[in-house]
């Protein structure tokens, strides 16, 4: 199920309409309807703005109709991929709700970005550049990332990740926080 499908589902069982969810969320009903339709990609920041409309995480919003699960291991195939703004996000254990910890391998092309919009939520993120270089703003402080490098922040800081290098870039993370969702449950931390 791609994101605009998944988005009027759920909005759907919400019982809400596309008016109600965009006033809710602060977007234009026009915004609603583009992502529904696939007419465009949201970026995370608008993803969150959108999910907060309902309240939901983003792995609330990818996981919503699987069931609770007692798998241990997720092999390759098996993990769930989002997208949004050319920034691939493979959740480990994608099937496992009401998580206080979400693992992610993050793949960032030449020139992805998290959004112009900084996102901020509540918890901790960490994690370590594999492949490639991120520069990293925390708190409009801006960090420059190489493979091996490492961060940890308090994600009520507003935070944003950018591949401004000439490969793509791969990033190993791990967030918290009530709903424990990435990218950005600020709006994906991202």
């Amino acid at each position: 199920m791609d994101l605009g499908e998944r988005l009027q589902v759920i909005r759907k069982r919400h019982g809400l309409s596309q008016r109600e969810l965009a006033k809710r969320a602060g977007v234009t009903n026009s915004t609603i309807s583009m992502i529904e339709k696939n007419t465009v990609s949201p970026s995370f920041s608008s993803l969150l703005k959108v999910l907060k409309g309902f309240p939901m995480s983003v792995e609330e919003f990818f996981t919503l109709d699987l069931v609770k699960s007692d798998q241990v291991i997720f092999r390759a195939h098996e993990q769930a991929e989002m997208q949004a703004q050319g920034v691939a996000l493979q959740l480990i254990g994608h099937n496992i709700p009401d998580r206080g910890l979400s693992m992610l391998k993050e793949t960032y092309p030449p020139g992805a970005d998290t959004g112009a919009e900084m996102i901020k939520y509540e918890g901790e993120e960490a994690g370590t550049v594999i492949e490639g270089e991120i520069e990293l703003t925390v708190d409009y402080k801006i960090y420059h990332l190489q493979p091996g490098d490492g961060y940890f922040f308090r994600t009520t800081l507003p935070h944003r990740f950018r591949n401004l290098g000439q490969h793509t870039a791969i990033v190993i993370s791990a967030n918290t926080g009530p709903t424990s969702t990435h990218p950005d449950q600020t709006a994906i931390g991202k």
